[in-house]
């Protein structure tokens, strides 16, 4: 394979110029090197490097403007738009810098492409006044659209002072620079005449551009070298060739002249062969098969380019990398944005920007439980964290103060002091994050960490904030956290982390765009799916489609044409090609291969080999857990026998064995977390408690209405006392937590009113216990150890004579979930039975201590009072039976003591293995 940078190198030594005494300009710098690869290659002897610039850098020098960058071309902008807007409309530096970045490109497409900008921005200006007539109907418009139509009115103002600002600097963005380069290209030319500048592999060219080249090229001090094919540059409707259809046609200069180079490579049939793959981590997985396959086939991977449509896999596919791929050359960087230390500050810039003396607890943990922040701590202080953040929980502090920080946890209160103390300034703000850095930094170094990556990050980052800390000094618009932030966000997108590599050798990873004037025998394309390859009309400009079109301004499309010259450019000399992309449709693209796809399927010039990879998914049987019962397993159980079953604990085997198994054998409990908002079990315990607290002092006493009514009056310094005791330094006096305290007291306040009812109605209730805690042993037939059963019940009263067993709940209960009709259905049913087990084991408790005839147990629904004030357990003798006999006697607790052990029985069968139930 010839490349097109060897036909320039050989074509300029056939016309016997002078190398070191050229100047070449290229589209990006990346080229330059090839460059010179190619003239040492051709010439084979000791030479002076000519001049090779980057088109930037060209028509920088024509210019004398130095270029600004994108951030600090926010901060001048922001002077000019200050100084020129009323005081009462001028927005803060972080509002003008989501719409400063998009309005520059404008200014810098129009002076590109060298359009009189007060034609645009009085257009523009017509625009929105025609439009505000559609807003309001009356003469007088609303401050807002005054303010807005005055936006549209000052743009041309904030133009032209902006433009004079930059050139009393020296300085200019892009489209400045260029319209300047236009204006002095005669002078350039005439300081260079001896130089021959040699322009290679342009292709769409901007207003400027167009006129300089060709003004160098009439003068004959400028060739121009284009990389074109035949087969797209005379197809004229053929996007690829465009642009270069048009200089060929268009440009005076070549009424007379050669237009250098058109080849025909890309009529020679080859294979293309096109993947598709479910999702991106599909394509970069498939690639690392590839890249295997071709080593293993060309010995190395030399002249082979891995092309990401989305640069965005870059880290993905770096991972999928085979070990042996050998050399590898990568030409984009790493955004710092997909760094670790970037999510850390932004969890610093969110919890500052608030401003706020109470710190949120989630944004607390979340910064302290960083992994950044890990080397930062030693073994005592990271305890000290662990500590802090179990006060957190257990104390339910959804807000705190640094001073509630530092109390708790005196060993890393210098830490604590940096990342939690207000930022008071911009300042501030920045000596607080670059300390942070150098802690990190510093502990990293300390330990002799050998994460060369991590420390690189902390370079960056320091970088970055003292990048801000310079802008700080040199503008005064730059005065608070929220554009602090702003600031931060559009320096995190520029800066990039670079990798080294071997340019000549190996593996070439790079973005499309770094492709421009490079040839490579083996191309490997990933995201060739439309929406990325071409990227569609995405366009961010103030300057509607129609309005470029008439004025001969780049759209969306133009832009396509720019990536369809440069996908077939790439293609013309390749040997062999891979194109990739996603099949599998989500929101962005949908899975469709991109139309340069069906483009090639339509020119039927190349063969096209159509394969769908997917990824080798293993059958999965779902089978369920099973854990054997092993001597330590048994051991355990023997404990938990030992110490008491509760009602609760066997319903939970019922339900999932495994749920028991964690639960009770190994131990495993939910770890406490912080109740933003009052939990439900939370509240259960609180009116529990209140319940006890009132009832306790009539406890063996007949109830009177007047002891009733005398407790209603305590309901509410009793559930604030429990809320306090249960919910901690929690906050109950707004929001959500505020309404369930409410419903707390309402719940206690309803159940005594009922209960006053029943009074009234003639209902002699006694209470005999509250909260009682109940426990017997037994031994059961077929285990060689004692079982003891334990268990509280909510309170134990007397109605009319006949004993109760009653259990509270907050949630709502129905009276089908308290009737049984199988016996043998209690102990494998929980979510018809659950409740009736639960009261039978009260009731099976309260006989062993208490001998029973005739009782009766139920559940009362604090959140359901308005039918059945009890909800009693009852037993039908069959499911269509509307009889049941509501009391529990001992043939009731015979017939439950049955189903009772042979539960407990298979629980300590060692036998018979703890198995997983599907839910």
């Amino acid at each position: 394979m010839s490349s097109f940078i060897s036909h320039v190198v050989n074509d300029l030594l056939k016309k016997n110029l002078k190398i070191p005494d050229l100047v070449f300009v290229l589209p990006n710098k990346r080229a330059g090197l090839y460059l010179k690869t190619e003239l040492a290659k051709a010439i084979n002897k000791t030479f002076i490097v000519p001049r090779i610039l980057s088109i930037e850098e060209f028509i920088e020098q024509v210019s004398g403007l130095k270029y600004v960058d994108n951030t600090e071309l926010i901060f001048k902008f922001y002077e000019v738009y200050s100084q020129h807007t009323p005081k009462e409309q001028i927005e803060p530096l972080e509002s003008v810098t989501s719409w400063a970045n998009m309005l520059i490109q404008d200014f810098n497409n129009i002076d590109r492409y060298l359009i009189p900008p007060n034609q645009i921005f009085d257009y523009l200006k017509d625009i929105k006044l025609i439009e505000s007539d559609h807003w309001s109907l009356n003469k007088d418009n609303s401050d807002s659209i005054n303010n807005y139509l005055s936006f549209w009115t000052k743009l041309k103002l904030y133009y032209h002072e902006f433009e004079a600002l930059l050139i009393s600097q020296k300085r200019g963005y892009q489209g400045l620079v260029y319209k300047e380069a236009v204006k002095t290209i005669d002078e350039y030319i005439s300081r260079n005449a001896s130089n021959q500048h040699i322009f290679v592999g342009f292709n769409a060219l901007n207003k400027a551009e167009e006129i300089i080249i060709q003004k160098m090229l009439e003068e004959k001090v400028a060739l121009a070298y284009w990389d074109g094919d035949k087969e797209f540059v005379e197809n004229k409707y053929h996007d690829a060739g465009l642009f270069l259809r048009s200089h060929r046609t268009k440009w005076k200069f070549y009424e007379a002249n050669d237009f250098n180079f058109l080849g025909e490579n890309y009529s020679k049939p080859r294979t293309f062969k096109i993947i598709s793959t479910p999702k991106n981590i599909g394509q970069v997985k498939f690639v690392g098969e590839l890249l295997e396959k071709l080593k293993h086939k060309n010995g190395n991977l030399d002249s082979t380019a891995l092309v990401l449509g989305d640069e965005s896999l870059l880290l993905p596919l770096l991972n999928s990398l085979p070990q042996n791929v050998g050399p590898i050359n990568i030409t984009m960087g790493v955004e710092l944005t997909a760094t670790p230390l970037a999510s850390l500050f932004e969890l610093l810039f969110g919890l500052h920007k608030k401003n706020s003396a109470k710190l949120y607890y989630k944004e607390v943990v979340a910064i302290l439980s960083h992994p950044s922040l890990r080397p930062i701590f030693d073994e005592d202080e990271y305890n000290d964290v662990i500590n802090l953040l179990n006060y957190i929980n257990k104390n339910n502090l959804v807000y705190l103060s640094l001073e509630d920080l530092k109390a708790e946890a005196t060993l890393i209160s210098p830490i604590i002091d940096i990342l939690f103390s207000c930022w008071k300034s911009v300042n501030v703000a920045v000596t607080k994050s670059i300390a942070l850095i150098y802690r990190i930094k510093d502990s990293l170094k300390k330990r002799d960490s050998q994460d060369l990556l991590a420390l690189e990050f902390l370079y960056r980052f320091n970088k970055l904030f003292n990048e801000i800390k310079i802008l700080k000094d040199k503008y005064n618009s730059l005065n608070n956290i929220a554009s602090l932030y702003s600031i931060y966000k559009q320096l995190l997108k520029i800066e990039t982390l670079d990798f080294q590599g071997e340019p000549l050798q190996g593996l070439q990873i790079m973005g499309m765009l770094e492709t421009r004037v490079l040839d490579f025998k083996h191309i490997i394309m990933l995201s060739v799916n439309e929406g990325i390859l071409p990227a569609g009309k995405n366009e961010n400009s103030f300057i509607p489609y129609d309005v470029k079109k008439a004025n001969q301004m780049p759209t969306y499309k133009e832009m396509d044409a720019v990536y369809t010259y440069h996908f077939y450019r790439l293609l013309q000399r390749a040997e062999t090609v891979h194109l990739i992309y996603n099949s599998e449709p989500d929101a962005l693209n949908g899975g469709e291969k991109s139309r340069f796809i069906s483009q090639l399927q339509f020119e039927r010039i190349h063969e096209l080999e159509f394969k769908s990879i997917a990824p080798k998914a293993p059958t999965i049987v779902n089978r369920p857990k099973n854990i054997i019962k092993s001597d330590r397993v048994m051991q355990r159980l023997k404990e938990l026998a030992e110490k008491g079953f509760s009602p609760s604990s066997l319903t939970n085997y019922v339900r999932n064995p495994m749920d028991f198994y964690y639960d009770k054998v190994l131990g495993i409990k939910e770890s406490d977390l912080v109740e933003e908002t009052v939990a439900a079990n939370t509240l259960g315990t609180i009116i529990h408690n209140t319940l006890e607290k009132l009832y306790t002092p009539f406890i063996n006493l007949e109830l009177k209405v007047e002891n009733l009514e005398a407790m209603l009056n305590q309901i509410d310094s009793e559930v604030r006392t429990f809320f306090n005791d249960e919910y901690k330094k929690g906050d109950i006096t707004k929001g959500k937590n505020l309404i369930i305290f409410e419903i707390c007291k309402r719940y206690v306040f309803n159940f005594i009113k009922k209960e006053i009812e029943e009074v009234k109605a003639g209902d002699s209730i006694i209470v005999l216990e509250l909260e009682k805690k109940l426990s017997a042993e037994f031994r059961i037939p077929g285990l060689d150890f004692p079982i003891k059963m334990k268990g509280t019940v909510d309170r134990i009263d007397t109605c009319n004579g006949i004993t109760r067993i009653i259990d509270f709940k907050t949630g709502k209960v129905a009276q089908g979930e308290v009737e049984m009709v199988d016996w043998e259905d209690i102990t494998t049913d929980y979510k018809k039975y659950s409740k009736s087990f639960q009261l039978l084991c009260y009731a099976y408790l309260w006989n062993d201590s208490e001998p029973i005839s005739d009782i009766e147990a139920g559940i009362i629904s604090l959140k359901n009072l308005s039918g059945n004030f009890l909800l009693k357990f009852g037993r039908k003798p069959s499911s269509h039976s509307r009889t049941k006999n509501q009391l529990i006697n001992s043939e009731t607790l015979d017939s439950f003591e049955f189903e009772l052990f042979k539960l407990i029985k298979e629980i300590c069968d060692k036998k018979i293995d703890f198995i997983e139930k599907e839910v």
